[in-house]
């Protein structure tokens, strides 16, 4: 198990959270590209608009959780939606995962957040079980569409 807790990341973060950013994308087919990676973040540090919570390892971040607080009509009050979610492989299996889980939903609730909301690949088993032994529960009543823009 890793020792290091979970914290809000800071732009000192910057560098090694940007890698891991691109690392995150990678795995969902994107192509690395170590620029975007690394303007994205700092602009989402900059404007403080997303919630970043990394935990430190010996070389590096052991993973990151990156949440937006958001609001939902139907709800009618304040949400949360994590957004990405991710530990290093070098440091998978050591409870990473769930400690920034853990992470976010303590901040959410601080925040006044009605609900955090996940999404991830149908075929990410693993990251579906991380999300069900934490209390998620698949919504099945919604389809989702995407219009490119």
């Amino acid at each position: 198990m890793n020792n290091a807790r979970p914290r809000s990341a800071t732009g000192s973060d910057l560098d090694a959270l940007a890698i891991l950013f691109d690392q995150y994308r990678q795995f969902y087919g994107r192509p690395a590209d170590a620029a975007l990676a690394r303007e994205f973040i700092a602009m989402r540090l900059e404007l403080r608009d997303s919630r970043l919570f990394v935990v430190d390892a010996a070389q590096g971040l052991a993973g990151f959780a990156q949440a937006y607080p958001s609001l939902s009509s139907l709800a009618a009050g304040p949400i949360w939606i994590l957004n990405d979610l991710f530990v290093a492989p070098t440091s998978r299996g050591s409870h990473v995962g769930t400690q920034l889980l853990q992470a976010v939903e303590v901040a959410a609730r601080g925040a006044g957040a009605l609900q955090l909301r996940v999404e991830t690949a149908p075929d990410n088993v693993g990251a579906q079980r991380l999300y069900q032994s934490q209390g998620f529960r698949r919504e099945m009543g919604f389809l989702q569409f995407v219009l490119k823009l």
